[in-house]
């Protein structure tokens, strides 16, 4: 556990991703299994112990701590593992620190009434890193700047082996990856994948911005705005993962059975909208699917009023062919001709946009405002099936964000680098008409869009402007205003306005403009879509 708590230590102080390829590869290379993979689940976030939560952390420590100096303490830190570690009493004769393996299987064993008494005890037998390595490894909220690619990127390096390769085999393996370092360290043979309905890394887009494009090149589809998924059949057995490469299968049980051969799709994942009359629709809001998502069962009544379909853009495999390296038009006929074996009911295709030139496509995008649509995405002909962005072949085009005044109204400390900072905010629209002295109604919370300028410069203002306090939160006086980007707004019952925004960021600060003329609620509102 010590060298891994050197390894969180050396990361956390490292900005550079070269850096932190070689300090990740390092201890990979120099460390035994199964510490080693172990901590390579950790750094990419394939650890959960349900045992351990923050609040369990919180209530430790206020047994330990006097609860007022633990409060002020994660107040100024801004960082519940942080904090603890560095408050924790250290006993007088600890014992000899835990293996990274041994500290996983006390984790795991550990209930949501023993991990009271056995947490403590494992800290007792740390120094402050290696408390620091524990917590954040038990609560699964590294936040060290490693990204799971990232941590697949140094395995690669470190073993000089393909990261395509890794990234083919690491969603059929379970921690602490034994087969995998087998393959990569030893020279084994690659695990044995072949029956296993397995995550291909997803080929992703470039954002457009500047770049105009030939449409003899390339072909625009519309982004739809559900989650990116895939859905995988192999060894009799249907899978549906998220673009992370989790498998979200229980959450949408209806999709499995309708792929029963050998394929992987590439689609959006929406929820059916119904008409005014109570018929089956397109595509609803994000809201609509919002509803379903994260969900570990499904209810009856919810398969039955907001049904999953996947709209299809791509097909990587069929009855064993891997169609990856082929073009996309050729992928596309092959696509076309396979609509016929999915169920309707659960499949339609991603639609071509035709347009004259690119001029014209930019008008097309301009006028789509349907709930369901994000903007374009632009790829080009020739294109092959690779994972990741490549450069010049697929292109994400969005529309433009909807803009609305708002009013600031809350303001609450961020985390890590911005936890001495107010930079969460929330804001708010008039209902009805401030001068005759209508109320601010929260219509939103962002916590970016702002340079750290701005940051230093919203903050002084928050702590100049506090009217009221609220725990953690601040309520400032109602006299700056937000203009507020968003990609959509939904009816909510859950928020006191009645709307929630997708989305929202902050694009402009308005110093100039008088509260008074922020937005109405109504104007939200006419922005909603059914």
């Amino acid at each position: 556990m010590e060298k891994f708590a050197a390894l969180i230590d050396a990361l956390v102080y490292t900005r550079s991703r070269n850096e932190k390829l070689r300090l990740i590869g390092e201890y990979l290379q120099a460390t035994p299994d199964p510490d080693r993979g172990w901590a390579l689940a950790a750094l990419s976030d394939g650890l959960d112990f349900p045992a351990v939560k923050s609040s369990t952390i919180r209530t430790i420590l206020k047994d330990r701590v006097d609860p007022v100096l633990w409060t002020l303490s994660r107040d100024f830190v801004g960082d519940t593992a942080e904090t603890a570690s560095l408050l924790w009493p250290q006993p007088a004769d600890a014992p000899s620190p835990p293996t990274v393996s041994e500290t996983v299987g006390l984790l795991d064993a550990m209930t949501r009434k023993s991990v009271l008494t056995e947490l403590p005890a494992l800290l007792d037998r740390l120094d402050v890193s290696g408390r620091y390595a524990l917590l954040k490894l038990a609560t699964g909220a590294m936040r060290i700047g490693i990204s799971a690619r990232l941590a697949k990127v140094a395995f690669a390096d470190a073993f000089d082996v393909p990261v395509e390769d890794v990234e083919e085999y690491w969603h059929g393996l379970k921690p602490p990856y034994a087969e995998l370092f087998a393959w990569a360290a030893e020279g084994a043979d690659p695990p044995d994948m072949a029956d296993i309905p397995l995550f291909k890394p997803f080929m992703l887009a470039h954002p457009l911005e500047d770049t105009v494009v030939s449409l003899e090149d390339y072909v625009a589809e519309w982004k739809w705005d559900g989650i990116r998924v895939q859905l995988v059949h192999a060894g009799n057995e249907t899978r549906l993962y998220s673009r992370g490469g989790d498998d979200i299968s229980p959450t949408f049980p209806e999709m499995l059975p309708a792929l029963d051969f050998p394929a992987i799709l590439d689609g959006e994942l929406l929820v059916q909208g119904t008409t005014q009359g109570g018929e089956a629709g397109g595509a609803a809001s994000f809201n609509a699917l919002q509803q379903r998502l994260g969900r570990k069962t499904v209810s009856k009544k919810m398969l039955a009023e907001s049904p999953a379909f996947v709209r299809v853009y791509d097909v990587l495999s069929l009855d064993g062919d891997n169609l990856r390296d082929r073009p996309w038009t050729e992928r596309r006929s092959i696509l076309e001709e396979l609509m016929a074996r999915l169920p309707d009911e659960r499949f339609d295709l991603s639609q071509i946009v035709e347009a004259r030139d690119f001029e014209h496509l930019a008008q097309i995008r301009e006028g789509a405002r349907d709930d369901a649509i994000e903007g374009l995405m632009l790829k080009r002909r020739d294109s092959p099936y690779v994972p990741g962005r490549r450069t010049g072949l697929w292109y994400k085009w969005k529309r433009d964000p909807l803009l609305i005044d708002c009013v600031l109204m809350y303001a609450q400390r961020g985390s890590g680098k911005r936890s001495s900072f107010y930079s969460d905010y929330t804001f708010g629209c008039w209902d009805g008409d401030p001068d005759e002295g209508a109320d601010l109604l929260p219509v939103g919370k962002a916590y970016s869009g702002f340079t750290d300028a701005e940051l230093k410069k919203i903050d002084r203002h928050v702590r100049q402007n506090t009217v009221n306090r609220f725990g953690p939160v601040r309520e400032t006086d109602k006299s700056l205003v937000f203009e507020v980007a968003f990609d959509s707004v939904h009816a909510s019952k859950r928020h006191k306005s009645g709307l929630a925004m997708r989305f929202p960021r902050i694009h402009r600060i308005r110093w100039d403009k008088p509260v008074h003329e922020a937005d109405r609620i109504e104007a939200l509102q006419a922005l909603v879509r059914d």
